[in-house]
């Protein structure tokens, strides 16, 4: 039995050290050309106000910020005192963003800013604030929820963390729909399987149903009871389905929205919703096994798929100032999520020996 409280601290937990290495990679990226300039470190806090700036990048730099704090100060809300909390999570959202902003100073590609920095700290503070006044009922709703829905595993908010990290995987509307663990451009390696219509329709629909079956399970084998998964997975999938949808209609163009659902994706698709109506049933164990298998296969074979023909034209649109960080973040998430997610599923099966609900 969890103690009252206790889930939610953890879960929160787990998404502000998540949300601070997205925010670290985004900072940072592309971790390249690294140069000692020979300016002074902490110059930059007293230049003047940036010559270029845009509203969008005052407002990006604020709201990055606030998710990190938020969920710092209910992840330590045990603390002792009223507000120590909320003064530690504001520090530390502070403390790391001139942290990153000092080691910009290495990278010719990025310019540390006093106003990112003061965009970055404010955004830390309403975060602080938010959760200072919000966290109760957070509190007491995440709570409920979890006793509710979600079965006792231990380290089950490490795979509510994870599912909510792929939910970036269909952002990038460059990659195949679903298509985790794409190492090709990581490893700097071409699939031997050549181009062609056949070919890629075919491996596309397998990567989509692979996927879409992998995530629907693993979601599954979280939940408390299997008539939840009948209702909860569709409605989690369909989710990605509308974040893939937003990503291609922001990122690229509206009228590219729908681009992604092509005959292999649908495919894919109808034989993952048929796949999951059978296999929905299946107890815990059984459950989560049988997602980390089907997810090695998914990952094997996006491998071999054919390079995208939509993926150059979609990455030509969008490779523009933050959304360049934005699709090496994006990328990046997608191509390490089934290698972080496969030792959890071991561990989960390891700690629930033959127990199914």
């Amino acid at each position: 039995m969890f103690q009252h409280g206790r889930r939610s601290r953890v879960l929160a937990r787990y998404l502000a050290l998540a949300w601070c290495g997205l925010i670290v990679y985004g900072s940072l990226h592309p971790f390249s050309g690294w140069l000692d300039t020979g300016v002074p470190l902490l110059a930059f806090l007293e230049a003047d106000w940036p010559k270029y700036w845009t509203v969008f990048d005052l407002v990006a730099n604020v709201a990055v910020y606030i998710p990190l704090s938020f969920f710092l100060v209910l992840g330590a809300s045990r603390l002792p005192g009223r507000y120590t909390a909320l003064c530690l999570a504001t520090l530390l959202a502070g403390g790391l963003s001139l942290g990153l902003e000092v080691l910009q100073n290495w990278l010719p590609s990025r310019i540390p800013s006093n106003l990112d920095l003061g965009c970055n700290a404010l955004g830390g503070l309403i975060g602080a604030i938010s959760a200072q006044i919000l966290g109760p009922r957070v509190f007491a709703q995440l709570e409920a929820t979890a006793h509710r829905l979600l079965a006792p595993l231990p380290h089950g908010e490490l795979g509510l963390t994870l599912l909510a990290l792929w939910m970036m995987v269909p952002l990038s509307p460059e990659t195949l729909l679903f298509g985790a663990g794409d190492l090709r451009q990581l490893l700097s390696y071409t699939t031997p399987i050549p181009f062609s219509v056949e070919n890629y329709a075919l491996i596309e629909a397998g990567v989509t149903a692979c996927n879409a079956v992998a995530v629907g399970l693993f979601l599954r084998g979280l939940l408390a009871r299997r008539r939840f998964a009948y209702l909860i997975v569709p409605m989690f999938l369909l989710c990605g389905l509308a974040v893939r949808m937003l990503g291609a209609a922001v990122l690229v163009n509206p009228a590219e929205a729908m681009a992604w659902l092509t005959p292999g994706a649908t495919q894919g698709l109808l034989a993952a919703a048929a796949t999951l109506v059978l296999t929905l049933w299946l107890p815990t164990r059984t459950s989560l096994a049988l997602a980390g298998l089907i997810l090695i296969a998914a990952t094997l074979l996006v491998n071999l798929a054919p390079a995208n023909p939509y993926s150059a034209a979609a990455l030509a649109a969008w490779r523009q100032g933050h959304f360049l960080n934005f699709n090496g973040l994006t990328r990046l998430v997608a191509s390490l999520w089934p290698f972080l997610t496969l030792p959890f599923l071991w561990l989960s099966l390891r700690s629930t020996g033959q127990r199914s609900t």
